[in-house]
């Protein structure tokens, strides 16, 4: 009989607490969140920028690989094997065989897409791993306000149906972008996913309603930070999701409160 502590092994915890629904998880992770203050920094600037972000997309995909990815039992030889019977390890791993599309939203989503794509290629059969890409940006009024977003270019390189479909995109501000996306693969190709993912960095109470009401089941909110700086000091002392309705994150034009001040323009140095 060979070890067998790691048959049934505890499902993956370390989530801030919140009333926002099951499908919504806050990763509770100190070194991420140290990480992710330096990166909205004023003086984090490239190259810096690029290397901190691809740290914590590496720290998430993990994390919801941990939570989500289905798992297979293997008696697999340690080098020990030529020199005892017991010379292996048996127990659960990942899945190899788990079929994976992360999407690349082209405007901040380029750089985090191929962090996960790279680590998931590492981590599963990498025939099974596959990135997308869509061209997309923000719409916006006069007054500077963001009034939705649109598709302007794609390159789908396969089916979905049945496979786990990954949106690595750093700031959930208004949901917008992330709601096309998404839509478009629901409406436009073979059949539905396995499930969907939003994986950011920061997110806001108005993203995480958008999401919820817009694609209630069917997609898992996967996020480092949650911002709600414009609440009212009653609020933030509350657990987060609790007064939803009152939490606020965005500001007039729609910008991450306290945030990182525009990723998109920031990791691609196009300041003004």
């Amino acid at each position: 009989m060979g070890e067998s502590a790691y048959l049934r092994l505890a499902q993956a915890t370390g989530e801030l607490q919140h009333r926002y629904g099951p499908h919504v998880h806050l990763i509770a992770d100190p070194l991420a969140l140290t990480r992710l203050a330096r990166l909205c920094h004023p003086s984090c600037v490239q190259p810096e920028i690029n290397r901190v972000v691809s740290q914590l997309y590496r720290s998430l995909v993990r994390e919801l690989v941990n939570r989500e990815f289905p798992r297979r039992i293997v008696r697999s030889e340690t080098r020990m094997r030529a020199f005892t019977e017991h010379g292996y390890y048996e127990g659960q791993i990942i899945d190899p065989a788990t079929e994976v599309t992360t999407v690349d939203i082209a405007r901040a989503g380029i750089l985090p897409s191929m962090v996960c794509f790279e680590a998931l290629c590492e981590v599963l059969d990498p025939t099974r791993v596959r990135q997308d890409h869509i061209l997309m940006n923000r719409t916006t009024n006069d007054r500077m306000q963001v009034t939705g977003a649109g598709i302007h270019g794609r390159k789908i390189a396969g089916p979905v149906k049945d496979r786990y479909l990954l949106f690595p995109d750093p700031m959930g501000a208004t949901g917008g972008s992330l709601t096309e996306a998404i839509r478009f693969y629901l409406n436009e190709l073979d059949g539905p996913p396995r499930h969907i993912f939003a994986m950011n960095l920061v997110v806001t109470p108005e993203f995480i309603r958008r999401m919820t009401d817009e694609f209630p089941g069917q997609v898992s909110i996967y996020a480092h930070r949650l911002d709600r700086g414009l609440s009212p000091p009653d609020v933030l002392a509350d657990v987060p999701g609790a007064q939803w309705g009152l939490e606020k994150g965005l500001n007039e034009h729609q910008y991450i409160v306290p945030g990182a001040g525009g990723m998109g323009e920031i990791m691609n140095n196009a300041l003004s």
